[in-house]
């Protein structure tokens, strides 16, 4: 014989024997399946099921080794992340948030897996089957915003020192408070608003566009509330929730592209992770965003930057003149009637008055004289990077307060084009009395 066959014998046979390596694949019946209309669960099953479900569902080609081993990786792996063959045994809360991000993948481009869809066709969902899973999950229609009251919080502020670092190793930064804003958002998918808060490092390569990539050592601090409606209908923070850590340090965390994360819930600021695998979570939601060096927050910056939807220019049309970059927020609201986020922003005679931990539903701070505040009021518009949130478009207003004594204000109010509002006089004392009645944003 000669060697070339000798040679393709050899290899036939090796691949032969390779096809008996095969680890199996678990398949069972679906226990408790996601709660969802049949329109909806038949999408899900036709283009997800593959790889998030108990059930085993693979092509004649898949069976072949070695792109069996590289498929049955990937189905375990998705199956860790989510499995709809008994995601319905979750509460609905949870199996709504999981939908949620499972449509944003799929928004993204993210899933299913382009090199899955390449070689599996059928599973490619297609614009009408996106637009049925955003209208079944419907944020802004089926979700209200019920009335909250703010939880009794014990005073930490001098402990926060001490808080537990995340199972990463990721430390809890307790400077996260004076941190400047980077952007709001208003989340319709699952009932909260959020300050993202970054560090002077974060702010200054926001400004200057220097974010592909963002440089060491800047950190953001994302800062969640429950949603709570007054009876005037605007929607305000209630109960705080938890706030998040990215800090990026490209050496020290290589392995989780180059951002350490941390989550710190309630007014204990518990660590969330029960073990330092809770980074996968973060990694795997943050991968659809990585041409965005990971970061799904788009930052209000008139700076410019290469890739599209990667900073949010028209939010920061805001006139510097009127809302100084260094001032620090307070709070924030929302008003759905007018699709309007509004964010308070304060000088630091006002913020030596704010308490963050001792504030109360109903009472706003006793700002001294020399005290200064601007309101300003965006448009909403849909953020592109995650559905069922809202972020801050073209500027409304800027409202602005001077406190010249206890009992004297000086109020004036600019449109979004930064011209003087003719209605000023009229609007003074309530809306006066407005800014001032607003409750800081409760932290633990």
């Amino acid at each position: 014989m000669k060697v070339p066959a000798k040679i393709a014998v050899a290899g036939f046979s090796l691949f032969a024997l390779l096809q008996m390596v095969r680890p199996s694949i678990p398949s069972r019946p679906a226990s408790r399946e996601v709660e969802a209309p049949p329109g909806v669960k038949q999408i899900l099953e036709k283009d997800c099921y593959s790889c998030h479900s108990d059930e085993r569902r693979l092509a004649w080609f898949d069976e072949i080794v070695p792109a069996y081993w590289l498929v049955r990786h990937d189905v375990l792996t998705a199956r860790r992340h989510l499995d709809f063959s008994t995601l319905g045994s979750k509460p609905p809360a949870a199996q709504r948030a999981t939908l949620f991000e499972a449509v944003n993948m799929i928004q993204l481009g993210a899933m299913p897996l382009p090199q899955f869809v390449q070689l599996h066709p059928e599973a490619r969902v297609t614009p009408e089957e996106l637009a049925t899973l955003k209208s079944y999950l419907a944020p802004w229609r089926q979700l209200t915003a019920q009335p909250a009251t703010m939880p009794a919080v014990n005073a930490v502020k001098e402990n926060l020192a001490h808080v537990q670092p995340e199972w990463n190793g990721v430390a809890f930064d307790p400077a996260f408070e004076s941190w400047k804003l980077i952007s709001v958002t208003d989340r319709g998918d699952n009932n909260t608003l959020r300050f993202i808060l970054g560090n002077d490092v974060a702010v200054k390569a926001a400004q200057s566009g220097n974010i592909s990539p963002w440089p060491d050592g800047s950190r953001f601090a994302k800062i969640a509330w429950q949603k709570s409606t007054g009876s005037d209908g605007l929607v305000r923070p209630g109960g705080f929730i938890q706030v998040e850590l990215m800090v990026k340090d490209a050496a020290r965390y290589k392995r989780t592209d180059g951002w350490g994360w941390g989550r710190w819930r309630g007014a204990e600021l518990k660590p969330y992770g029960s073990d330092a695998r809770f980074v996968n979570e973060c990694t795997g939601c943050h991968e659809p965003v990585r041409g965005n060096d990971y970061v799904y927050t788009l930052p209000i910056t008139k700076a410019t930057a290469a890739r599209r939807e990667s900073v949010n220019n028209r939010a920061a049309s805001v006139d510097t003149k009127l809302v100084p970059l260094d001032w620090s927020p307070i709070t924030l609201y929302a008003d759905p009637a007018t699709r309007t986020t509004a964010v308070l922003f304060g000088n630091d005679a006002a913020l030596r008055a704010v308490n963050t931990r001792t504030a109360q539903a109903g009472t706003g701070p006793v700002y001294p004289a020399g005290a200064a505040l601007a309101l300003v009021t965006w448009a909403q518009r849909d953020d592109p990077h995650w559905f069922g949130a809202r972020i801050p478009d073209a500027p409304v207003s800027v409202e602005l307060l001077q406190v010249e004594s206890v009992s004297g204000s000086v109020y004036r109010r600019f449109t979004g084009e930064g011209q003087m509002d003719t209605r000023t006089s009229a609007l003074a004392a309530e809306r006066t009395k407005f800014m001032l009645g607003l409750v800081p944003a409760r932290m633990p």
